[in-house]
């Protein structure tokens, strides 16, 4: 059974920055793409970054591009989300996610692309 834990969200003013964690265990963490997405109030779930399984790879949504770095450890089966000139418009729960796919050749941008989730974190930006 796959597990995904989040970490690392948290209340910051706009134009900081957080560090979001997702650790990962009961699967060949380095064999699978990560991914993150965020779900706002009211709105859905939309995707934010992903990153293929070996690393060498990454695609990101147009709104986070430029201040949003995803990266993974494959040694520490972790995956992270390094965000910074965060603003209010961030705001929302953001969850990790493992692809559902083997060595997925392409990117996964899609939610039904990726079969477990995390519980999410909460990343509130203030104005």
């Amino acid at each position: 059974q796959v597990q995904l834990v989040e970490s690392g969200g948290g209340l910051v003013q706009a134009g900081g920055s957080l560090r979001l964690s997702c650790a990962a265990s009961g699967r060949t963490f380095s064999s699978y793409t990560m991914g993150w997405f965020r779900q706002a109030p009211g709105k859905e779930r939309e995707f934010v970054a992903a990153i293929s399984w070996s690393g060498g790879n990454t695609y990101y949504a147009d709104s986070v591009k430029g201040r949003f770095t995803i990266s993974r450890d494959n040694g520490k089966n972790t995956v992270y989300l390094q965000m910074n000139s965060l603003k209010p418009e961030d705001t929302a729960v953001y969850y990790c996610a493992q692809d559902r796919t083997y060595r997925r050749y392409y990117y996964a941008t899609m939610a039904d692309e990726y079969d477990y989730w995390g519980q999410g974190t909460q990343v509130t930006v203030s104005s």
